[in-house]
């Protein structure tokens, strides 16, 4: 049965039918609800309840009726996208979808946000680097990297590990994008913990990076934890890490510059000077990460997908030039 015009399928399990609301060439599909995983720092399982995945073929309905509506993008979000498919009995069941999403007319591009790296397995990370329109973008979940840190989180990994997973992720699509968040001044953390911080932090090349100050979350284990830091010692080693990821992930954008890029232009915005043209390249997610900020707005229109070289920078941001007038200067 047809829905209503201008009525989406819908978004998620048990959840109504959605309305689209603006003409942003980017949307945001949900893959699940809940979370299954028992982080001492996180009160998501307590009030959203277990991980249940959505229907394949509700998700590609709904995206199907995006692009009907003119988006460009699609973003997979849940609170563990490696973990979908597993409650339908297939934990690889996003390595069979990505590409079906793909295959979806009108959509130029598909990313997957939030990705756990104790869960990463080689098959996914071959599908996000390999697909056609699938964004070689890995937005992983690594919260810390020293090991003591990491084990009184309830959570997996270390310094190397994490290294290594980049490692292999760009030996496949060396361009890929990558973005981590990160909690200082958890209970217990010692300056040695800071810095194995900063040691990972230094050879990730993160190209965005959210730094969070601890505080006590009603209802989750941590609250209860002994050995928990002052104040204004979490402000001070918030404030360290939060100017070391700026300086970090300003080099990242430059080492960009001279690559290609596919960028989705998303608005064209009027300044002082006249108009520009903003999008998004593979590696940057819309609201969390940089943005690409064209030389020249002429022949780009909100929802083209085009072909850039980055010229240079501005912070986090990169400056790119429009392949086919670069061309047409020749």
């Amino acid at each position: 049965e047809d829905l209503p015009e201008g009525v989406a399928p819908v978004s998620g399990p048990r959840a109504p039918l959605r309305r689209r609301l603006g003409t942003s060439p980017v949307a945001s599909v949900k893959l699940a609800s809940g979370c299954d995983r028992r982080c001492s720092f996180c009160a998501i399982p307590s009030f959203r309840g277990s991980f249940i995945s959505r229907r394949p073929s509700d998700v590609l309905q709904e995206t199907r009726w995006l692009a009907e509506q003119g988006v460009k993008e699609v973003m997979l979000v849940s609170e563990n996208n490696t973990s979908y498919g597993k409650d339908l009995g297939d934990i690889r069941l996003l390595e069979t979808l990505l590409p079906e999403l793909a295959d979806v007319d009108g959509i130029e591009r598909i990313r997957v946000s939030y990705l756990q790296p104790a869960e990463m397995r080689p098959g996914l990370i071959d599908v996000l680097t390999s697909t056609p329109k699938v964004a070689p973008y890995f937005d992983l979940s690594f919260q810390h990297s020293s090991p003591s840190v990491l084990r009184t989180m309830r959570r997996f990994g270390d310094t190397d590990r994490f290294l290594e997973l980049l490692d292999t992720i760009r030996s496949k699509a060396p361009q890929a994008g990558a973005r981590s968040n990160f909690i200082v001044g958890f209970p217990g953390e010692t300056e040695a913990d800071l810095a194995e911080l900063e040691r990972f932090l230094t050879g990730a090349r993160l190209d965005a990076i959210g730094v969070f100050g601890y505080s006590d979350e009603e209802g989750t284990e941590a609250v209860g934890y002994e050995n928990k830091l002052d104040a204004d010692v979490i402000a001070e080693r918030l404030a360290h890490i939060s100017q070391l990821a700026e300086e970090l992930t300003s080099q990242r954008a430059e080492e960009r510059v001279g690559e290609t890029l596919q960028v989705l232009v998303e608005s064209v915005e009027s300044e002082d000077d006249g108009e520009v043209a903003i999008g998004r390249a593979a590696h940057q997610a819309p609201e969390t990460d940089g943005q690409v900020v064209f030389t020249t707005r002429e022949g780009l229109v909100p929802g083209r997908m085009v072909e850039a070289k980055a010229v240079g920078t501005e912070g986090v941001d990169l400056v790119a030039e429009h392949h086919e007038l670069a061309e047409a200067a020749r």
